[in-house]
């Protein structure tokens, strides 16, 4: 049986994987000419950890990343708003968090299925014929029998088969950067994310030496021109260093965007998964996660299950409450966090809130549904 998968991203890799400890034959097909992202940074919570341990790529992915120990929300001066300390939940899970530069997380996972993946093929249209018939935009053609949909959040296999998906705006900028730069003590286990007026900046250390940063503006202070520096003067000295330290190449602009929760993930012979299913705002570290928590659950369910369709019915049933948990969480998270008045009463109420609410959201994402 033919098995395509269309996007070689964070889920797809996770999926080929999957499948591959599985003795199912497949391949990848990925648009890029080579799996090199470039300047983002990644979190990799303790529910994919248990599933890359349970791959065999925990300590690959450990050594290629940064262990964060602790989740730090701060004001635009580093003064703390709310702490969760992810070390507690380390030893119940026997993982840990790990920061890591998306490149390098991308070829960790590529390396034992390099065999599988196909570069530099642009999907152009997929049409459901006996099967699938795929046509590449450098005009050559396949039929296959299963397909995945890992092509993100404006996937092309979801466009074209389902007819689905509505992409929600958050009208907000974001900026990523990727310094080298010496890494005081204090910021080396932690991720931070300070809150302004209706902006934000977080950073994490992903390596030795190796620092990654975000900015976040509401779109309405958004323009062409804008200077990051001044846009950010009010925020801790730290931070104005980072960005000016931070070459124009190494810094890359997106929208914020996510996908309205959707009804359906599947149809015949066909699944979604990853952001072309059910994609999340980063405002919970949790988008790629979900993608290998995705690629896992398929595999629980082929250990039982050979018939593909029952596969993606119960696929669908189990994860659906979960995602749409973050999603929805995400999404209100990130309009709370980008608030640009009452940002002292915003800030008191986290500030009180018990820790203990902190550890059980943790908690809820970091358990696996099977």
């Amino acid at each position: 049986m033919k098995i395509s998968i269309i996007g070689g991203g964070i889920g797809g890799l996770t999926l080929g994987n999957v499948l591959k400890q599985h003795h199912i034959d497949f391949k990848i097909y990925e648009s890029a000419p080579e799996i090199k992202p470039v300047g983002a940074g990644i979190a990799m919570a303790g529910n994919a950890m248990q599933i890359f341990d349970k791959l065999g790529l925990k300590e690959k992915i450990e050594k290629a990343g940064t262990k964060m120990h602790a989740l730090i929300i701060t004001d635009e001066k580093l003064k703390t708003i709310s702490k969760t300390d992810v070390l507690k939940l380390e030893s119940k899970y026997n993982v840990c968090n790990i920061a890591i530069h998306r490149a390098e997380l991308q070829k960790v996972l590529s390396e034992n299925i390099s065999e599988n993946i196909i570069l530099n093929k642009r999907l152009s249209t997929i049409e459901k014929k006996e099967n699938y018939h795929l046509t590449f935009e450098d005009k050559t053609e396949i039929e296959s029998e299963i397909i995945f949909g890992a092509d993100g959040v404006k996937s092309l296999v979801r466009n074209q088969i389902l007819k689905s998906g509505e992409i929600r705006e958050a009208k907000q900028k974001c900026w990523r950067g990727i310094i080298k730069t010496e890494i005081p003590e204090k910021y080396s286990h932690n991720a931070y994310e300070m809150w302004g007026k209706g902006k934000r900046f977080g950073f994490v250390k992903i390596k030795e030496n190796t620092l990654y940063w975000y900015a976040l503006v509401n779109e309405k202070f958004y323009s062409k021109d804008i200077d990051l520096l001044e846009t950010f003067k009010e925020f801790h000295p730290d931070v104005l260093e980072m960005i000016s330290k931070t070459s124009k190449e190494n810094i890359i602009l997106n929208d914020i965007i996510d996908l309205k929760p959707m009804e359906k993930w599947s149809t015949e012979n066909l699944c979604l998964i990853g952001d072309s299913a059910h994609a999340t705002t980063p405002n919970m570290g949790q988008g790629g996660c979900q993608a290998v928590e995705d690629a896992y659950i398929i595999g629980k369910l082929l250990e039982t299950e050979k018939d593909w369709n029952k596969v993606f019915h119960q696929f669908e049933n189990i994860r659906r409450l979960k995602v749409n948990h973050i999603v929805k969480t995400s999404w209100t998270l990130g309009k709370v966090a980008q608030w640009e008045n009452f940002t002292g009463l915003r800030n008191f109420v986290f500030r009180n809130m018990p820790e203990s609410v902190n550890q059980e959201q943790m908690e809820k994402i970091l358990k696996l549904e099977l």
